[in-house]
Formats: C-alpha cells, structure tokens, sequence
C-alpha cells in the first residue's frame, strides 16, 4: 500500500493505524463485530467510511443489475419459447445465432460497440458517465440504459438457450398430450402448461446468471466510466486499498446468497409439489 521505498516507521505506523499489530483473533472478532454494527473500517485511499462508499456505490451498480436481470429476461423467454414451439424453424435458427453469438461476445466489448454505434454514431444517449439521481430520473436512466444492455445480452443467450431446452422437454410430456388430444391448441397448451412447468430451471440458470452480472458489472462499469461497485472495486485493487476489496467481496457473497435464497423460495411459487418439502 506505501510502495516498496516506504520507510520502516512509515509501513510501522500504517500497520499501527490498520490494527495489524493485534493479535489475529482480536482483529478477526473486531471485523466481524463491525460487519454486524454496519461498521466496515475506513478506506486508506478515499480515507472515507467504507460503508459510505459502498452505499454511494451500490445507487448505481443495483438499478443497472436490476435493469439488466429485467433485459435478459424480457430477451430470452419469449424467444425461447417460442424457438421451442417450432423446432428448427425461423426463430429457432434466429435464437440458436443469437445465444452462440451472445454467449461468445464479452459484454465489454458489447458495450464498445454500443458507444461507438448507438451513442456516438447516431447519438440517441450518453456514451458514459452518470449524472447521478439528483439530475433527474431519465438522465440518471439514459446514462443506465446502454450499460445494462452490454450486460443483459450475454446472460439473455444462456437463458434463451435454457429455455428452449428445457420447454422441449416439457412438451414431450404425457400430459402435454393429454391435453392436446382433449382439444387444446398448440399455443394455448404452450403457454397454459408447458412454459410454467419449465420455468424451474430457468429460474436456477438466472439464480447462477447473478454472480456473473456482478462481475460483469466490474467491466462494463469501467467502459462506461459508472461510478458503480464495479469501478469501486477496479481503483481499490490498482490501488491496494484491501480494506475496500475486502468489504466489497463481502457484498458480493451477500449478494449471491440472499439470491440463492429467494430462488429457493420461488420454487415452492412456480411448482406446488415442493411446498411441503420447504
């Protein structure tokens, strides 16, 4: 954190000031105490409350998830469903070209291309930085829009493609059949019993698509020049400031387990079989 021409009493002084000269177990209970008090210590670069940071951060970085999880899913389940209704038809070969070429792609570059296209080239919005919530709600959501279709693109041609599979799978069923030979139409026993019997694991694939979004979120952030968690957590590492990376990181794992928590609980919503296992 001080370089390497630091003197002695400089690096003695700084581990005084980060209490490194505790005993491990102390520090570790002083952490952990502050972890539960909201009290994260205090950044070394920004000499600032971490958990200031953090939230000033997360205004940014949740909405543009939020966006983005909302994109993928707008994206992929009508497109896979539908490519599911007419295997090897036209929308079937648009979905197959659009998850290959999605899952491919990094979304940073996604996000390269839609600055020097769409905000550059014809100049429909801003191709980076935020405005911040004070400016207004649209400026503060046209500077979230390209961001969170760079991020939403990758993750909607996995879902896509997992739709698909799994609403053929679906389909195949007896009581798909069933219903067919009853009279039900094609697209009415689609929609009415095959898609919600497969949202299970679509719901498991956008649970696991979290994570990556987080960590997207640390690319596109620094292409877009947003002041997320993602920039956040970039200038701390460059900067060696562990105190932050560590706060973050934390945030994160939070993050992924409240998620794998609320699908756990979406299953019992989608498929009443598990609700007397939960």
């Amino acid at each position: 954190m001080l370089g390497t021409s630091a003197s002695p009493d400089t690096v003695a002084a700084l581990r005084t000031d980060l209490g490194l000269d505790r005993p491990l177990l102390l520090r570790y209970l002083s952490w952990i105490g502050g972890v539960f008090t909201g009290d994260l210590g205090n950044s070394y670069t920004y000499d600032t409350p971490v958990s200031a940071l953090i939230a000033n951060r997360l205004a940014v970085t949740a909405p543009l998830t939020l966006i983005a999880t909302l994109l993928s899913i707008v994206i992929s389940l009508p497109l896979g469903v539908w490519a599911a209704n007419r295997p090897n038809g036209p929308v079937d070969t648009l979905a197959s070209l659009f998850s290959q070429v999605g899952i491919a792609v990094p979304n940073f570059w996604i996000g390269l291309l839609l600055i020097l296209g769409v905000a550059l080239g014809l100049g429909w919005l801003t191709p980076g930085g935020f405005p911040g919530w004070d400016a207004g709600f649209w400026p503060a959501l046209e500077a979230l829009i390209l961001p969170s279709i760079a991020l939403a693109v990758p993750q909607s041609a996995v879902l896509t493609r997992v739709t698909r599979a799994a609403v053929i799978e679906v389909t195949n069923e007896d009581f798909i059949r069933t219903a067919r030979a009853k009279g039900m139409s094609r697209t009415r026993a689609l929609w009415r019993h095959a898609v919600p019997n497969a949202l299970l694991p679509v719901v498991t694939m956008l649970g696991l698509q979290i994570p990556f979004l987080i960590s997207g979120a640390v690319l596109v952030e620094n292409v877009f020049t947003l002041p997320g968690i993602g920039t956040l957590a970039y200038q701390a590492l460059s900067q060696r400031d562990l105190i932050v990376v560590q706060n973050v990181v934390l945030m994160f794992t939070l993050i992924v387990m409240v998620v794998n928590v609320i699908v756990d609980a979406l299953y019992a919503v989608l498929d009443p079989r598990l609700r007397g296992r939960t």
